[in-house]
Parts: C-alpha cells; sequence; structure tokens
C-alpha cells in the first residue's frame, strides 16, 4: 500500500493524495458475503434529519465481516484482497478447509496464499491468528478486539490500528489501545494478531470537494456563517467570530466539555486516553 500524488494540472490535484491500491487482487466482492446497505441521509425513522451533513455518496454494497473468528482449529488460505467501501481498512477473503469462505479485516503484512487459523489454543504468533488474550505474550501487538466473551470484535478495526498486551492479572489483561487509553479486558476475548492494513490512510488527501459528495458528505457550514435564528454563534456586522465561546447549535460547549456520566465501564479504565489515572 503507498500513497499516489499527482502532477498540479488543476487546482484540486495540487493537494491530493491518494492511495494507490495495489495491495488490491481482486475488484468484485464475493457475492455471498455481501448484503444491500440502505442510506438514511442522515434521517431517523421520522424522516428527520439526526445527523447534519450527510446525502447523496456512492451506491455501496455491506461486506459481511467475520468478526467473532469462531471457526475454531481449522486452517483457511488468504485467496484474494479486496477493497470495502464501508470502511477505511482493507478485507481479506479466506477459505477453509470445507469450502466455506469468509472475510477478515486485512493485516499488514499477510498476502494471497497465506495459511490462517483460529483457535482456543496456543497457536503460532502471526499475522492474521486469532486466539484469546490469555494465550498471547504480552507485548503482542493485537486488533480486532472482543469487549464481551462471544461477541464478536468491537474494538481497533479501523486502518493501521493496533492496541498492546501490557500485562495479564487474572482474569483481564491490561490492553494498551490506539487512543492511548489503557484498560482491563477479559483474558478469554478473542482477538487476531498483527495491525490492521492500509497504514498510510490517514496521509490521504481527498483533494476537493467532490470526492467529499462521492462519499455522502454534504458541506459543512460554520456556525459563525451563520444567522442568528439558526446559531448561537450566528449573525454579526461583517465577518465576526462569534461574540461568545463555542458551541453547538443547541448551545452545548463545544471545546473540551466533558460528557461521560459514572458509567459501569470505569472499572475497567485504568489509564485515561488523556493521561487521566483512575482507580481500578
Amino acid at each position: 500500500m503507498g500513497i499516489k500524488q499527482y502532477k498540479p494540472t488543476t487546482p484540486s490535484l495540487r493537494w491530493t493524495a491518494l492511495p494507490d491500491f495495489k495491495e488490491i487482487t481482486k475488484s468484485r466482492p464475493e457475492k455471498s458475503l455481501t448484503e444491500p446497505l440502505k442510506r438514511t441521509g442522515g434521517r431517523n425513522s421520522q424522516g428527520r434529519i439526526t445527523s447534519r451533513f450527510r446525502g447523496g455518496g456512492h451506491k455501496r454494497k455491506y461486506r459481511i465481516i467475520d468478526f467473532k473468528r469462531d471457526k475454531v482449529d481449522m486452517s483457511a488460505k488468504v485467496i484474494s484482497i479486496e477493497y470495502d467501501p464501508n470502511r477505511s481498512s482493507r478485507i481479506a477473503l479466506l477459505e477453509y478447509e470445507d469450502k466455506e469462505r469468509r472475510y477478515i479485516l486485512w493485516p499488514a503484512g499477510l498476502t494471497v496464499g497465506d495459511t490462517l487459523i483460529s483457535s482456543r489454543n496456543e497457536i503460532e504468533i502471526k499475522p492474521g491468528n486469532a486466539m484469546p488474550l490469555r494465550n498471547m505474550p504480552p507485548g503482542t501487538p493485537i486488533h480486532n478486539l472482543e469487549l464481551v466473551q462471544g461477541r464478536g470484535a468491537k474494538m481497533v478495526r479501523s486502518a493501521g490500528g493496533y492496541a498492546q498486551i501490557l500485562a495479564k492479572e487474572e482474569p483481564y489483561a491490561h490492553i494498551k489501545l490506539p487512543s492511548g487509553e489503557v484498560r482491563l479486558i477479559h483474558l478469554d476475548c478473542m482477538a487476531t494478531i498483527g495491525q490492521i492494513g492500509n497504514i498510510e490512510h490517514d496521509t490521504v488527501s481527498i483533494g476537493k470537494a467532490g470526492r467529499s459528495r462521492w462519499l455522502g458528505r454534504m458541506p459543512r457550514v460554520r456556525g459563525v456563517a451563520m444567522n442568528p435564528v439558526d446559531h448561537p454563534m450566528g449573525g454579526g456586522e461583517g465577518k465576526s467570530s462569534g461574540g461568545r465561546h463555542p458551541t453547538s447549535p443547541w448551545g452545548q460547549k463545544s471545546k473540551g466539555l466533558k460528557t461521560r456520566k459514572t458509567k459501569l465501564s470505569d472499572k475497567y479504565i485504568i489509564k485515561r486516553r488523556k493521561a487521566k489515572t483512575v482507580g481500578v
């Protein structure tokens, strides 16, 4: 995977930097592993906008990803690496010994022809293999991480992401997440070894407004550019900068206001992502 730069033959190409897609080996998805994906345009069941600045975009099919890795003790061969329009990472198509096919998130370093396995026992520490945290040595980079045993991966699923096992104390492992947060996760939860591929995704520059529209993102209007009826920071003579602390359209402070209430999960967080240490 690399980033492709362009000669600035147009104003937008001057800033465009896009993936070169060299890792992709197949252009069409596995038909049996796709589902229709209905677009909402940011609207709820009553037709009211609940997520602003969404709409349009290219039609997509959803790729069914195996987040549970519950086909255990059966080897699988990587037969293709594919693009997924619904996520920042690439996906890999596996074919198991019984000819069943499944998609997984593509770990960096995995190539077509490699053999993977998922097991509840100790197996080789190799990108793409999946096993419970208790069988992995401390320091192992991991992704596709379960929060509750058997419910499938909920964390560390975007391009370039990986978590790290810092220590193990029955019945929990200390996991450092990509945000810097250190969290307790049960040793029986499954995770996949390695870092997710498409590592250079954060250096992509889409270059022009039109490409944002293809992705389903509508123009985002600043509050200070609105009228007073539309936003608390709107109005003013000339180019006014608001005249009040930055807020949302509904008046909630938008720079640094802590909104998290006391939750049961607080007891599982050892270190917050902003380096504040809390009791266990």
